[in-house]
């Protein structure tokens, strides 16, 4: 546990330095927002179905010399409107320091893309990137909001063998929204909901050219 902790400060060490130094609006930031199971669990126990979460692997894999990632292992039960509240105030902070909106991406896998969709309703900045992950079903909580909406630029990243999953261009959501920049890539690795408990190329690779393009 202790390695993880030191993993967290020198992410955000990292950060704060980065912050004032001259080059820091040339950097990509994103903010990963991991699944439900960690909310719960430690990052060495396994589930029972996916086995363990890779989520240090997956850090490592969205990390380069270019990239800033902020991530934190979220509390137990964390209300996902208060935590995409948090994400928000973070990322208004960077905007004011002047890193352009268009330098900063969350990326969310489950629990952690429907928190990332209340950051997009709350920031409503089209210029803002995210990328969703697992997190689009059949008449989930987001669907019964008839006032919710999408903003930003949305690549939407879902797996044909998860049960009920939708396509999020199929969900209300975002049929409202005006988005004028999304795209969606359905995978097939069999895997069900644990394709984003393991750190693959299959949707890491294309959530980092999402992050880093214009």
């Amino acid at each position: 546990m202790m390695k993880f902790k030191n993993i967290f400060a020198a992410v955000f060490s990292f950060f704060s330095m980065l912050m004032f130094g001259q080059k820091s609006q040339q950097k990509q930031y994103i903010f990963f927002l991991h699944n439900k199971f960690l909310e719960d669990h430690s990052f060495e126990e396994k589930h029972p179905k996916y086995g363990v979460a890779e989520y240090e692997t997956i850090l490592n894999k969205l990390r380069d010399h270019n990239t800033v990632t902020i991530s934190e292992k979220r509390k137990t039960n964390t209300d996902p409107t208060v935590y995409a509240e948090k994400v928000r105030k973070q990322i208004d902070s960077l905007m004011k320091k002047g890193i352009p909106a268009g330098r900063i991406t969350v990326v969310g896998t489950s629990q952690g893309g429907y928190i990332a969709q209340y950051v997009s309703f709350y920031e409503k900045n089209p210029q803002l990137k995210f990328v969703f992950i697992g997190a689009s079903f059949k008449d989930d909580s987001l669907e019964k909001d008839k006032n919710f909406k999408l903003y930003g630029k949305i690549l939407s990243i879902t797996e044909k063998s998860d049960d009920g999953h939708v396509l999020l261009s199929k969900e209300q959501r975002f049929i409202r929204s005006d988005i004028k920049d999304f795209k969606e890539i359905e995978l097939n690795t069999g895997l069900q909901h644990g394709f984003l408990f393991k750190a693959l190329n299959d949707w890491i690779t294309p959530a980092k050219d999402w992050t880093s393009r214009k």
